[in-house]
Formats: structure tokens, C-alpha cells, sequence
């Protein structure tokens, strides 16, 4: 199972281009190097395997998506990364 890790390290599943939060809600869609939330309004930006929020991203949007379910994962959390940016608002 593929994951990234938001910047304070809460894991998110991949499945594809969309992410999915540990109790298995769709949070985001990958996009160009982004992910926007089911409303398509800017989440983060993927920088190696971290999602981090870029406030000079923020005004970026993305084609709204019906959210679906997952099954969650137990994966623990990483150490916070020093990258630049903020936690991304995303429910765990």
C-alpha cells in the first residue's frame, strides 16, 4: 500500500490519484503535482512523500469530485518534516 504523509506526518493512503485519510474518508485528489479536496479547492502540495499547504498555492482550484469511501489503515504516524509550508486542514 502506497502513502505519503502530511507535513506533521498523519499518513494518507494512495490509492491512484486520490488520497484517503487513516479512517478511510476521500480527503484529496492528486493533480499536477497538487491535491484539492472533493469541493476543488486547493489541499496541499506533494513534495517528495509529504503534503504539505502553500498559502501561494491557496488561490489554485481543480474540477470538484464526488468523494468515495476506503477501507482505513492503521499506519502510524512519521516525525514532522522541516519543509517549508503548514499542515494541510484535512480530518484525520
Amino acid at each position: 500500500m502506497e502513502m505519503i504523509y502530511t507535513k506533521n506526518g498523519r499518513p494518507l493512503k494512495v490509492s491512484g490519484q486520490d488520497l484517503f485519510s487513516r479512517s478511510g474518508k476521500h480527503v484529496a485528489r492528486m493533480r499536477n503535482g497538487k491535491a484539492y479536496g472533493p469541493d476543488g479547492r486547493y489541499v496541499g502540495t506533494i513534495v517528495n512523500d509529504r503534503l504539505i499547504y502553500r498559502g501561494t498555492n491557496s488561490a489554485s482550484i481543480s474540477s470538484p469530485f464526488a468523494p468515495r469511501s476506503s477501507g482505513g489503515h492503521g499506519y502510524a504516524n512519521h516525525a514532522a518534516s522541516a519543509a517549508w509550508g503548514e499542515e494541510p486542514p484535512i480530518p484525520d
